[in-house]
């Protein structure tokens, strides 16, 4: 889809980083913009950004029924949606056997039932629309490539990235003209390293010196990484190419080639070290 001027586009976790990014960007290209995200200042504040017509309503994206509503309201205001991105995420990290169920719930009703609902909520209207779109899920490079320390968003982001690429086939298989694409963001500088900002209390769990480890390479990795409106370049031209997969960074092509090959001798794939420029 080359052409977004006019259309519609939605982006969860709307609020700062790349959703912000992304909000500005589907703007500047002429569109009209849905956001959502869970923290009402921060969303407001996209929207102040946002050089065009906006709609926005505070969501929690782990929560069905809200997302369901704000769908409602996208296309009761709007008629129609052209690109979906479901975007929202948080991070919990920490050896698998220490951490508590609750992390991964957290992690897991955001960065993966997040992306699930939102499909639910917008994919069937935007197939019903018979019209060129496009769906968006972020996942990340954690999604591809596992890394110690991370367990809790590192199953989230490799289930986002399979329900995303289960989405493609299932849409390519019914002739929709809708496509898909799968965001694997490395380094960027957002505000990831504080999603704890936003977990819900009955969800708080005690902080472990693993946690706090992985904790402060994520703030490291995020204070040197990318800007987020790179990140929003890329999927705009992901878009118009129909490409499935977005990649970040150059280094993470010869990554994955590398881990294949591992994997096909039967090996286990080394740890890479793609942040290094």
């Amino acid at each position: 889809m080359r052409d977004l001027n006019g259309k519609v586009a939605v982006v969860t976790g709307a609020g700062s980083g790349i959703g912000r990014a992304l909000a500005v960007r589907f703007a500047a290209e002429g569109m009209r913009v849905a956001l959502a995200d869970v923290e009402q200042d921060a969303l407001m504040g996209t929207a102040a950004l946002v050089d065009g017509e906006v709609m926005t309503k505070v969501v929690d994206v782990g929560e069905e029924k809200e997302v369901q509503a704000f769908a409602d309201a996208v296309f009761d205001t709007y008629g129609a949606v052209h690109v979906l991105c479901n975007n929202a995420g948080v991070f919990a990290g920490g050896e698998l056997w220490s951490r508590p169920v609750a992390d991964f719930e957290w992690v897991f009703r955001v960065n993966l039932w997040g992306v699930l609902h939102g499909i639910r909520a917008f994919v069937p209207r935007m197939i019903a629309q018979d019209s060129e779109g496009h769906i968006v899920n972020t996942a990340s490079v954690a999604g591809l490539f596992a890394a110690p320390f991370s367990g809790p968003y590192t199953i989230s982001k490799f289930a986002a990235y399979g329900a995303t690429e289960s989405l493609a086939h299932e849409l390519a298989m019914n002739g929709s003209k809708l496509r898909v694409s799968v965001l694997c963001p490395g380094g960027v500088a957002t505000r990831i390293d504080e999603s704890e900002r936003n977990r819900p209390h009955e969800l708080k769990a005690e902080k472990t010196p693993d946690q706090e480890f992985i904790d402060q390479v994520i703030t490291d990795t995020v204070t040197a990484g990318i800007p987020p409106e790179d990140v929003a370049a890329a999927v705009v031209a992901a878009i118009a190419e129909e490409r499935f997969l977005i990649l970040t960074h150059p280094q993470y092509g010869p990554g994955l080639l590398q881990q294949a090959e591992a994997l096909v001798a039967g090996g286990l794939p080394q740890l890479p070290d793609f942040e290094q420029r």
